[in-house]
């Protein structure tokens, strides 16, 4: 972290916002952020270890926190799953899916509120000098997970109408193909309405969740920063960075349904025929 004399506002913000980036071959498009890759990676065996552990030991008796607290997460993301997916059992694979979804996106959320000095400083010790630790604040984390269910809304959409019928909808909806002598330009204009909806649907579910926490992690950057200009200064950003932090439990829980519904909204709209 720069120090001395050479500390200032904008050196302090630009070390906490570096990865600690590794170079695959010559580096470029192929780097890897390990930071982001370790803290998902960690966020997401704890997560979803932790609700397994607690519902393999579940009782029929009267439940504990945990189990109740579990239960409580299974029985809400089904209903908002079943308010939405109407295209077979949603136990089978999507609603599994979105609590996967939910869990992990909520955790590599949650991440924004350690204090990041306090982080930076423990991981120092170790020898990493560069460590986001919000996943979600990382623009590929958010990329790959919006593919990832792209590609999971293609695969549903294919598994439906089979690979015929998926081309056939590129091909002839919402504008139909008739009257048969307009036919190439009603396609020309099918294919390119599909073609925004498709490439839409990531690049939304993607940079909403990646600009909420970007933005929130700037903000407490600049709490931090205020923190340091005096006593007046530290008071201001304890009372400032509680009404943030409370107000941003309100966003990181908001922030994780939001990206979970959008996921099953894509996997059910895919099996609808038009």
């Amino acid at each position: 972290m720069p120090s001395g004399k050479e500390f200032n506002a904008t050196d302090y913000i630009q070390h906490h916002l570096t990865f600690l980036t590794k170079p695959v071959g010559d580096g470029g498009f192929w780097s890897l952020n390990i930071d982001t890759l370790a803290t998902a990676l960690i966020l997401g065996v704890l997560g979803i270890g932790l609700m397994w552990w607690i519902v393999r030991g579940a009782t029929a008796g009267v439940p504990n926190r945990r189990q109740a607290f579990v239960e409580l997460a299974f029985e809400f993301i089904d209903d908002q799953v079943k308010g939405i997916f109407h295209h077979g059992d949603r136990h089978r694979f999507i609603a599994p899916a979105a609590l996967t979804v939910f869990v992990w996106v909520l955790l590599m959320n949650a991440m924004d509120f350690l204090p990041i000095d306090f982080v930076a400083g423990a991981l120092n010790l170790f020898g990493f000098h560069a460590w986001r630790p919000v996943p979600t604040a990382d623009i590929n984390t958010t990329f790959a997970l919006a593919l990832s269910v792209w590609l999971l809304m293609i695969w549903s959409a294919i598994a439906a109408k089979g690979l015929g019928g998926w081309i056939h909808e590129l091909l002839c909806a919402p504008f139909g193909i008739k009257p048969l002598w307009a036919s190439p330009l009603l396609v020309f204009f099918n294919l390119l309405f599909n073609f925004i909806e498709y490439v839409s649907k990531p690049l939304s579910h993607s940079l909403r969740l990646f600009g909420n926490m970007y933005a929130g992690e700037i903000i407490f950057l600049l709490l931090w920063l205020l923190a340091a200009t005096g006593i007046f200064g530290t008071l201001a950003a304890a009372v400032l960075g509680l009404g943030w932090a409370i107000f941003h439990i309100l966003i990181v829980v908001l922030q994780a349904y939001i990206f979970m519904m959008l996921t099953v909204v894509y996997i059910a709209m895919a099996h609808e025929h038009h």
